[in-house]
């Protein structure tokens, strides 16, 4: 399934960030240092930004701070290969950042009484994280799950462009972010559930129902 970021525009990113991975091991960084101060530079964005309503700021705070899942992946394949708990950190530092963006942005819609934004808002927040478990779970089952339109960079980047021309004026633009994001969201849940079940139906030994 084509993703809403092609993999050439992948791949030019990966081109462009090599040389900061490669002078980040020269200088006896570890992966794991980038995820965390990735992590925390997102948090210092979210919370410190846009929950503030300081939305252009802290858009581009939260993106600049999430370009580092490619940095630390980049960075552990250059020196060997990521480690089960590297691979652990990722995630979970993953799932820091993603509830503090949502959440600050659930709270920032609070303060402005936009009860509709701040239920799209909630309801990202509960999707994305599904769609990150479904495919958690069914990789812990031993099948792949590298499905679905909308992942983590694609969620973060809608959310981003919304905040941003939101913070320029455009009122409506965060909402409709966030109600777009939902709906892909748990497209994006539905998609991976349909490729674990074929995947489980082929693994089924016959005469299981």
């Amino acid at each position: 399934m084509a993703k809403i970021f092609q993999v050439s525009a992948r791949a030019g990113m990966t081109r462009v960030v090599e040389p900061i991975a490669r002078a980040l091991l020269r200088a006896g960084v570890t992966p794991n240092v980038v995820t965390v101060a990735g992590t925390v530079g997102v948090l210092v964005g979210a919370l410190g930004f846009g929950a503030r309503g300081h939305l252009v700021a802290g858009a581009l705070i939260v993106t600049l701070f999430a370009l580092t899942d490619l940095l630390d992946g980049t960075m552990a394949r250059m020196s060997g290969g990521s480690t089960r708990f590297g691979a652990f950190l990722d995630s979970s530092m993953d799932r820091v950042a993603d509830s503090a963006v949502f959440g600050a942005v659930a709270y920032w819609l609070a303060t402005q009484n936009d009860h509709s934004g701040v239920a799209a808002a909630l309801l990202c927040l509960a999707a994305g994280g599904l769609v990150s478990y479904v495919k958690a779970r069914a990789e812990g089952l031993g099948m792949t799950c590298n499905v679905g339109i909308a992942e983590r960079t694609e969620r973060l980047l809608i959310v981003g462009v919304g905040g941003i021309l939101t913070g320029l004026n455009v009122k409506p633009a965060l909402e409709i972010a966030l109600w777009l994001l939902a709906a892909i969201s748990i497209f994006t849940v539905g998609q991976r559930m349909a490729h674990v079940y074929r995947q489980a139906q082929q693994l089924q030994p016959d005469g299981q129902a």
